[in-house]
């Protein structure tokens, strides 16, 4: 299933947002630019591999405790493809700018960030021997999903489901389209935790985000501006702005 457009307009601006998808761009764009080589250089130094710090790799990349904190960041600006870079901003698009509306930029900004930080640990906690770098935005967005869903869970999302070479549409109510995108992710990671071997998606990232956002939320938004803000987004959507 792949979300078009949800029913929730934004109130204001989504700064945070764009500022956020202009550099997950830019560093996507940087990547493009170096060599398979030089990209596989870059995500084993930016990306994180948890067994570099659960004791199971024999080293760190650097060296440097400082040095080796920034890839709990930078991992989130990595990509693994186009198809990877695409979605993850086409959801972030779709979901964000009213997780913004309710609690401003700054605060979303860090909320992203630390809903980020969850996921990266979930994953790690579950694949402590794992020499394989863990990059992408998917995390952070989970969590971004886990909010909205507790925000809007009566939105409508325009969904696009490919049937065979069919093209079918459908309005489906936020709460089953998150929380089937959601029951999808843990099953996939307990099946690839009693599997043999490594699977390519991090699944248990996009767990531990989405349970972040859902118990951070009530921390970051502001009372004041969710009311406000409700109140202009269900008067715009009855009006059908």
């Amino acid at each position: 299933m792949i979300p078009l457009r949800d029913s929730i307009p934004n109130v204001r601006p989504p700064y945070a947002v764009w500022a956020i998808m202009i550099l997950n761009a830019a560093v996507f764009l940087f990547q493009l630019s170096l060599s398979q080589q030089g990209e596989t250089q870059l995500t084993y130094l930016f990306g994180v591999v948890p067994a570099r710090y659960t004791g199971f790799f024999e080293s760190s990349w650097t060296g440097s405790p400082l040095w080796d904190i920034v890839p709990f960041f930078s991992y989130m600006f990595l990509h693994g493809g186009w198809l990877h870079f695409l979605l993850n901003m086409w959801v972030l698009w779709i979901f964000a700018d009213n997780i913004e509306d309710v609690m401003g930029s700054g605060r979303f900004l860090l909320f992203y960030l630390l809903c980020g930080l969850a996921a990266l640990a979930l994953h790690i906690i579950l694949n402590p021997a794992s020499r394989v770098p863990i990059i992408g935005a998917s995390g952070a967005i989970g969590g971004v999903m886990g909010a909205y869903l507790l925000l809007y869970p009566h939105a409508r999302i325009v969904t696009f489901i490919p049937i065979i070479f069919i093209p079918y549409f459908i309005e489906i109510p936020a709460v089953i389209f998150l929380g089937f995108w959601f029951l999808t992710q843990l099953l996939s990671g307990l099946g690839t935790q009693m599997g043999a071997g490594e699977g390519g998606i991090a699944f248990w990232a996009h767990v531990g985000g989405f349970l972040a956002g859902m118990l951070l939320l009530k921390y970051f938004k502001l009372p004041a501006r969710c009311v406000y803000c409700y109140n202009r987004t269900r008067k715009r959507y009855e009006q059908g702005g």
